[in-house]
């Protein structure tokens, strides 16, 4: 089993940034990838940004080059950097860890960002 609790979401204005952080906790060592979704309201939830064991990265195309998926250096912490933000990217972030091949979710924490 793995726990994920994420921190960090707000509100915050257009061209703002904010920086969500998420601590897996649990047989963390079996954790292949990590990463961030969304759900707005009335929409379907969707990627972000992952980042796998090894580094790798991978953004949605609408977050390219406003946001940065990273890892801390004991690897059980992802954060994701948002940058000009838009109001838009308004919606419930989730944090995702993937470990023998079973999904984990947090909670989730909600950013508003205002126009």
């Amino acid at each position: 089993q793995v726990q994920l609790v994420e921190s960090g979401g707000g509100l915050v204005q257009a061209g703002g940034s904010l920086r969500l952080s998420c601590a897996a906790s649990g047989i963390i060592f079996t954790i292949n990838a990590m990463g961030w979704y969304r759900q707005a309201p009335g929409k379907q939830r969707e990627l972000v940004a992952t980042i796998t064991s090894g580094g790798n990265t991978n953004y949605a195309d609408s977050v390219k080059g406003r946001f940065t998926i990273s890892r801390g250096t004991a690897k059980n912490t992802v954060y994701l950097q948002m940058n000009s933000l838009k109001p838009e990217d308004t919606a419930d972030y989730y944090c995702n860890a993937v470990a023998l091949g079973m999904a984990y979710w947090g909670k989730g924490t909600l950013v508003t960002v205002s126009s």
